[in-house]
């Protein structure tokens, strides 16, 4: 899109002008850990974009003053983007444009391209989320050829599958409107001249020989992607013969010669319906054309595509029909797995139910046990980050191509009922802040999972290293925030409802930039969607100290469980000791929770912030009020997980937290100012509110 001279740029009310200390925030000064991509443009960073009370995680390009691309490309991407929304579009927060300084803020999409899908990282896409990829970015690209919501089309001049984005729920964005073109519609003239730019692989070879772009010239892009999704291939790809250093040609001779079966990549190929093959390879090629005029356009590919996906859903629901029913309540079909004999048996049933069980989320990927050796440097001592209990093992590791990953080592006498849930949850399951597993081994009796995750370390370990100074506030906070996140995420899945069931801060990794992720899922248990709100518990797993006092009382676990291991899990992070070591150094009617709702109380909330914080900031002594709530006797009086996530990001005014009847005992043992009221087992609940709103005003 051509761009005149002028500086400033005149954009609708929702977008931002960021300054460049706003970026230097977000960015940490733009530290080479945040770095989340490299493109022609320059770096992508992750940062936080503070907006008020607000706080919102995005995507930060930076123009790189030694790229080929410049203040033209930066200003069509503004002013492109603020003409344009569409939910398979990519989203654009901000701009800073400070000197030499050109940046771009994006809404940051958690799942990264769909190029590091198909040909970086280990775990690969199961075929229906490639279709559903492939459907969503063609959404995008008929919305932008067909100019709904402007006066004229868009040609994007960049479709790759780098450029294709994948957000929490793997919703395909198109991104990088640096070199698109505003193309004519219901015009007599079709193309636009132009200097030729692109991508090789990706380019139309009549528009590369005439320099005429069309919205064809998107149509032959998309095509390359259609192939590349199919065969895992990049569109330039040195694996393949030499004479076939080129996609197109390769997939086309494969198709002519009735071979197409053979291009599919390997870890799909027992997935696709041969009839979907047939037609997705037939539109593909299509795309591709010699002659523009015979290419299909985008809103034809949607229906294409569409008819796809119902065909080859249709086909998956008859092989694999929905979850059986538990009291009435239809449940996610894999808990049915847990019945019945749950001894390790054979290797061979073992890698049958690994390689199913995903089903259509995601194929875990087999390992060779001498990988994992090689990964884990014979399971040295050094990568091992402690045992999390007897038979379980955590190790770091780097596989031969550099990838960080952790290593969970289960002994033979584990149970295997603990890593069979663990399995079948997370192959079903994608958050930032969630271990996500990507393979597996196993040799002997012994079972090796792999998470696509650098392990650094346990955070109780930090908690307790009263040595280490890593946990600042700004750390801490994070991992609280990040926390609260992954379980809300877990409570509110959009097929079922999961209960974590085993929130403490052992089960907190950490990587070397201290950005949380939350594991050990093999106790976790889920609720229908539509069924009852608790489920009966046989047993109950764990230390006592950690468990919320009514599943004690009752054995029914509830969301508001989690809710409690979350509130005592931010007293720890704050404190600086876990209540578990807690307990042996002190007595037990001064529990870390007893001692930390007392100081709250009389105002000395300092006296329980861990000195190695070196703060004592209102926001801290905010976060010790959520905790107390979430620590209530109470599981009604307890917030949500979407309220705790609300409370943790806003500024807005709190509840107070009431310890009701067991409040008077502490009350009494610390304090001699306290009215009589409060003395008594049947106090008043609104004298309590006074009373506290005075002593720890809102």
């Amino acid at each position: 899109m051509d761009t005149g001279s002028s500086s400033s740029l005149e954009l609708p009310q929702q977008f931002r002008q960021f300054t460049l200390s706003e970026i230097h925030s977000a960015t940490q000064n733009f530290d080479e850990s945040l770095v989340i991509g490299r493109g022609g443009f320059g770096m992508v960073y992750k940062g936080t974009i503070t907006n008020g009370a607000t706080h919102l995680v995005a995507a930060i390009k930076r123009l790189d003053s030694t790229s080929n691309q410049g203040e033209i490309e930066f200003r069509a991407e503004v002013e492109m983007l603020s003409k344009l929304r569409h939910c398979h579009l990519v989203s654009l927060i901000g701009y800073c444009n400070d000197g030499q300084e050109m940046i771009l803020v994006y809404d940051y999409m958690s799942h990264g391209t769909l190029a590091d899908h198909l040909h970086k990282f280990q775990s690969p896409l199961p075929w229906v989320r490639r279709l559903k990829i492939c459907l969503g970015a063609a959404r995008g690209l008929d919305h932008l050829h067909t100019g709904v919501g402007i006066k004229q089309g868009v040609i994007h001049r960049d479709v790759k599958s780098s450029n294709i984005l994948l957000d929490d729920s793997w919703a395909a964005k198109i991104s990088d409107f640096g070199l698109s073109k505003l193309g004519p519609v219901n015009q007599p003239s079709t193309y636009v001249n132009t200097f030729v730019k692109g991508t090789f692989g990706y380019l139309d070879p009549v528009y590369f020989a005439t320099g005429r772009l069309t919205r064809k010239s998107d149509v032959y892009a998309f095509g390359v992607v259609l192939f590349e999704v199919l065969s895992g291939k990049q569109a330039v790809d040195s694996s393949l013969d030499e004479e076939h250093w080129g996609l197109v040609n390769w997939a086309q001779e494969a198709l002519k010669g009735g071979r197409l079966k053979q291009i599919v990549d390997h870890t799909i190929t027992d997935r696709i319906l041969p009839k979907c093959l047939k037609e997705f390879g037939w539109l593909a090629n299509r795309c591709l054309h010699n002659n523009p005029k015979q290419r299909p356009t985008m809103s034809e590919v949607v229906v294409s595509l569409e008819s796809v996906l119902a065909l080859q859903e249709k086909a998956n629901y008859t092989l694999h029909p929905p979850g059986m029913k538990i009291f009435g309540n239809k449940v996610p079909m894999f808990l049915s797995s847990f019945s019945g004999d749950n001894s390790v048996g054979s290797k061979r049933s073992l890698e049958l139910y690994f390689d199913t069980i995903g089903g259509e989320h995601r194929i875990l990927r087999r390992f060779e046990f001498q990988t994992i050796v090689v990964a884990t440097e014979n399971f040295s001592e050094t990568n091992l980050i402690s045992p999390l209990f007897s038979g379980l093992y955590i190790y770091k590791g780097r596989l031969q191509n550099g990838q960080g990953v952790s290593i969970a080592r289960h002994s033979s006498g584990s149970r295997s009922e603990y890593y069979k849930n663990e399995v079948a949850l997370l192959v079903k399951l994608e958050h930032e802040n969630l271990l996500k597993l990507v393979g597996y081994s196993i040799e002997g009796t012994e079972v090796f999972l792999v998470y696509e995750f650098a392990l650094y370390a346990r955070l109780d370990r930090l908690i307790d290293d009263h040595e280490c100074t890593l946990l600042d506030w700004n750390k801490r906070n994070k991992i609280i925030l990040g926390v609260a996140r992954a379980l809300l995420y877990l409570h509110q899945h959009g097929s079922f409802r999961i209960i974590h069931n085993h929130v403490y801060p052992k089960n907190i990794l950490l990587d070397e930039s201290l950005d949380p992720k939350l594991s050990s899922f093999g106790f976790a248990r889920c609720l229908a969607i539509n069924g009852a709100d608790c489920i009966e518990e046989e047993n109950i797993h764990g230390s006592m100290v950690f468990i919320a006092p009514e599943v004690h009382q009752t054995l029914r676990l509830t969301t508001k469980a989690d809710v409690y291991c979350f509130g005592a899990l931010i007293l720890e992070t704050i404190s600086g000791c876990t209540r578990y070591n807690y307990m042996f150094n002190h007595t037990d009617n001064d529990t870390l929770t007893h001692s930390v709702w007392t100081n709250w109380v009389k105002g000395t909330s300092s006296n329980i912030i861990d000195p190695r914080i070196h703060a004592h900031s209102s926001s801290i002594t905010r976060v010790i009020h959520i905790g107390l709530l979430c620590v209530q006797v109470d599981p009604a009086d307890r917030p949500t997980m979407e309220e705790v996530v609300g409370m943790l990001t806003s500024n807005s005014s709190l509840p107070l937290p009431l310890q009701k009847k067991s409040l008077s005992p502490w009350i009494r043992e610390k304090s001699s100012d306290v009215p009589k009221i409060l003395l008594s087992d049947d106090y008043d609940s609104g004298a309590v509110e006074d009373f506290l709103s005075e002593l720890c005003p809102r």
